[in-house]
Parts: C-alpha cells; sequence; structure tokens
C-alpha cells in the first residue's frame, strides 16, 4: 500500500514526465504517441517505476527499449523539472503497460462466449 507521500510524488512525476513526452518525445519516437499510465515509487522515493502505452506504435516493445536507451536523458530532464520539489532525483525504470490489449483481449472473449451462448439459444 502506497503511502500519501508516495502517491503525491508519483504524481509530480507522472506530470512532468508526461510534459517531457509531449514537448521532446518525438525525437526519441517520431510519430508515436506516448502516454504515462501509472507511476509506483519506492518508499524511500528513490525509485520510480513508469508504465507506458503507446499509440500509433507498431512495435511496442522497441519504444519501450528506445525510452530506456534514453533514460538518463529522460531523468536529466525530469531533475531539471523537479529540483526544487526533491532531495535525490529518482532512478527511472520504463515498463510496457499492456492494460489495454488484456481488455481487448477478454472483450474478445467475452463477444465469442456470448456469440455460443446466442448459436445455442438458436438451435
Amino acid at each position: 500500500m502506497e503511502s500519501k507521500r508516495q502517491q503525491k510524488f508519483a504524481g509530480v512525476i507522472q506530470e512532468d514526465l508526461a510534459a517531457i513526452f509531449q514537448r521532446e518525445g518525438m525525437s526519441f519516437l517520431p510519430n508515436t504517441l506516448v502516454t504515462i499510465t501509472k507511476v509506483r515509487v519506492t518508499p524511500d522515493l528513490a525509485l520510480a517505476r513508469v508504465f507506458l502505452s503507446f499509440f500509433n506504435s507498431p512495435n511496442p516493445q522497441l519504444a519501450v527499449q528506445t525510452i530506456k536507451t534514453h533514460s538518463s536523458e529522460i531523468r536529466y530532464k525530469l531533475g531539471a523539472r523537479i529540483k526544487d520539489q526533491v532531495r535525490v532525483i529518482p532512478q527511472l525504470e520504463f515498463f510496457l503497460d499492456d492494460t489495454n490489449e488484456y481488455v481487448e483481449r477478454m472483450d474478445k472473449i467475452f463477444e465469442r462466449i456470448s456469440h455460443e451462448d446466442r448459436q445455442k439459444d438458436e438451435e
């Protein structure tokens, strides 16, 4: 369970990273919209796990790897934005948020079940 402090800090990081990706994300991933879906921060605020979702990206795994290669540059830009609010700029870990894919997969399963039920009713 995250403390209020962790939640507040995660919100600050999420907002600032969103602004960084919105303004400068095109240099990392051209023609791709990066969305920060969730940020989780460790209790000591030294590590932030950032979950990303990509729109208009043919290969999301490659997009995450690209972001990971630029993580030190992204952390530097984040530090420039939040340096007056924190003592230590957290290390950033980036992960692919596959929630949308999971939801789509579940929708297809439910649709198939519903379709099978309708066929049984018709027989």
